[in-house]
């Protein structure tokens, strides 16, 4: 787009376009979301929405006021657009941002309106043979064409005799015209015929609007159920997960300490291998044996706690097991109390029976 055209709303959406041969499927124009603009050419007093990946330009679409943006769901919309002989849907992130992209699509398609009325007020100013019967032609055709929101959709017949015969018409007055105001018949009519194609696809599309949300209310039920299922084993997974995470704790705590004692270990060596002749005042050598003998009671509090730690981890495992074995038992009772039950109502059985 030229530098000409200055932005007037951005949002964004991932983007879609209709599949050009089964006229149903979307196909993602990106893999990410994508910023959508309306701009407006003030050169050509045009609005178009556009949309760049990367250096390709995925949407440009000229709004001409005969389009309408259709909402399919609660965060996705979609129009047709003729020119490009496609359908675009954005999906997007919110209902609300659905909405503003909307409410937006509709005000520059008003603005759009209001500018082609003037460039046909204009138009029938300066061409007196289109001012002679004005008041004859029937509104834009592009305005009146077929859109996925309108409500007709499809021309009868008497329909098509009025318009072969306004056709016939602009024939006439169009042949007392310039070159390309014929230009422009033979535009408009491709246009409308290709409106019609893009009105039965969107339909068609439509129509598997509903089974999209019962497959959906289907995959909602059974996320419903897996998540209840996961809660349920959580709930009983607690107490063990308790445990298990108190022994990491316990194993991790013990390998630090061993690591701090194996490295005062080895620097108590070298300053032993170094005490040996390394030291010529008498002053130098017994700061040397203090800082050894620091560091000996370091090491033998460094052993405590590691006899401590490893003291809490035996009990620890202990009373996991002793845990374990109440809950064996407590197990065993219940088997012996329901098969005892199960045989209390056998005999009840056979005494009725009796």
């Amino acid at each position: 787009f030229s530098c000409r055209e200055q932005p007037i709303f951005s949002t964004r959406a991932h983007v879609f376009q209709i599949d050009p041969a089964t006229k149903r499927n979307w196909i993602p124009a990106s893999k990410h979301a994508l910023t959508v603009s309306y701009f407006y050419d003030a050169t050509r007093n045009v609005y178009r929405i556009i949309s760049v990946g990367g250096t390709k330009a995925i949407i440009n679409s000229t709004i001409t006021p005969n389009m309408t943006f259709t909402k399919t769901s609660q965060k996705f919309g979609q129009w047709a657009d003729s020119r490009a002989n496609t359908v675009y849907g954005l999906g997007f992130a919110s209902e609300q941002h659905l909405s503003q992209f909307a409410e937006k699509f509709q005000e520059v398609k008003e603005a759009a309106r209001l500018a082609r009325e003037k460039s046909q007020d204009k138009t029938e100013l300066t061409n007196p043979a289109l001012n002679i019967t004005s008041h004859q032609v029937l509104p834009s055709p592009i305005i009146s064409s077929n859109g996925p929101g309108e409500d007709k959709l499809f021309r009868s017949q008497s329909a098509d005799v009025e318009i072969t015969t306004e056709k016939e018409r602009l024939k006439k007055m169009l042949s007392e015209g310039s070159v390309s105001e014929v230009q422009w018949e033979a535009e408009f009519f491709s246009l409308q015929d290709n409106n019609n194609k893009l009105v039965a696809a969107l339909h068609e599309a439509n129509a598997n609007v509903d089974q999209w949300k019962k497959q959906l209310a289907a995959y909602q039920e059974e996320t419903e159920t897996l998540r209840q299922r996961v809660a349920e084993l959580e709930s009983q997974g607690a107490h063990d997960s308790s445990s298990e995470n108190n022994k990491e704790e316990l194993s991790q705590t013990l390998e630090e300490l061993e690591l701090l004692i194996k490295a005062k270990d080895e620097e108590i060596q070298m300053l032993k291998s170094q005490k040996c002749g390394r030291w010529e005042a008498e002053g130098e050598r017994e700061e040397t044996l203090q800082k050894l003998q620091e560091l000996e009671a370091r090491n033998a509090e460094l052993e405590q706690r590691l006899h401590l730690a490893e003291q809490t981890l035996a009990e620890t495992l202990a009373e996991r097991e002793k845990i374990q074995n109440e809950v064996t038992k407590v197990a065993e009772i219940m088997d012996v109390k329901i098969f005892e039950l199960s045989e209390i109502r056998q005999g009840l059985a056979k005494l009725i029976e009796s």
